[in-house]
């Protein structure tokens, strides 16, 4: 039995946001580190989610239709 993979469909980036205003934190407590959509006027992180690794950051990257930076 053979099954098609189905497409992932392509996120939206915020409205007048692109691939350039993405940007990562990360935490001087913790460590951990997010990535997401940096709002220019409030240089909050919108879309954020969690990563632990360059394979998460290139697969938030595919999931919005860029090419991931190397």
């Amino acid at each position: 039995m053979f099954f098609k993979r189905k497409a992932r469909p392509v996120l939206t980036p915020p409205q007048g946001l692109v691939q350039k205003d993405i940007a990562t934190q990360s935490s001087i407590c913790t460590g951990e580190t997010v990535i997401g959509f940096k709002d220019p006027r409030t240089g909050k992180l919108l879309c954020a989610v969690a990563v632990h690794n360059e394979k998460e950051i290139r697969e938030f990257y595919r999931s919005y239709g860029f090419e991931s930076p190397e």
